[in-house]
């Protein structure tokens, strides 16, 4: 009981204080995205999961889930834990944010027309679209596709660091996801962005983010 009251704490710490993207997490962020993870209450951890997703349903686009520093803790946590260990700690907190290739990183879903005649996911690019019409470019993008029907989740599920993308051997490509992670260089933690994805110089769908409403 004193544990779920904890996490009850954290979720609630969290929601008073999101007003800006942190790029690097203090103890007490650290502390706080574990027990958020760690939470055995389902529907709080799928409410804060749901402010990192941005919907847009335009194919072949799904959704954009953006991951922070404090989501990839959270997630990282909430991933131990339905394995059964809930030593999760801030010494795996860090070494979750040592792997990953970026502090934001976006994870695009898609899902294809099912007559394509795609072997992988097409050369989408990605880019986040700032004031005055800059454009901030990715450190690189992944492309991962799916063969077979997707398990809806509230979460996004994180690539290992080892994890590589394939090509199909003759099955139908259904989706697919593009992980995409930018350098907090040039980022404004509180600022207002556009992700905009493209095939070939042709726009295939836009949705604001707004990292003040993030953390």
């Amino acid at each position: 009981m004193a544990r779920i009251l904890a996490a009850v704490l954290s979720l609630v710490c969290f929601a008073a204080s999101s007003s800006a993207v942190q790029m690097t997490l203090d103890d007490r962020a650290i502390g706080e995205a574990i027990l958020a993870g760690q939470s055995r209450i389902d529907r709080e951890r799928a409410r804060i999961h749901q402010t990192y997703r941005l919907m847009v349903r335009q194919p072949p686009v799904d959704w954009v889930d953006v991951i922070t520093p404090f989501h990839r803790v959270m997630l990282a946590a909430e991933a131990q834990a339905r394995a059964g260990n809930r030593m999760f700690a801030q010494r795996e907190a860090l070494a979750a944010q040592r792997e990953a290739p970026g502090p934001i990183t976006l994870m695009i879903e898609l899902t294809f027309h099912p007559l394509n005649t795609f072997i992988g996911v097409p050369a989408y690019n990605v880019s986040l679209a700032g004031p005055r019409d800059t454009q901030i470019q990715p450190l690189r993008i992944d492309r991962y596709p799916r063969f077979q029907a997707r398990t809806e989740s509230p979460a996004p599920e994180l690539a290992g660091s080892n994890a590589a993308p394939v090509l199909g051997k003759g099955q139908p490509v259904l989706g697919g996801t593009i992980v995409v992670p930018f350098s907090s260089a040039g980022l404004d933690p509180v600022g207002s962005y556009t992700v905009v994805i493209s095939e070939a110089g042709k726009e295939l769908a836009r949705v604001p983010v707004d990292f003040g409403k993030l953390r």
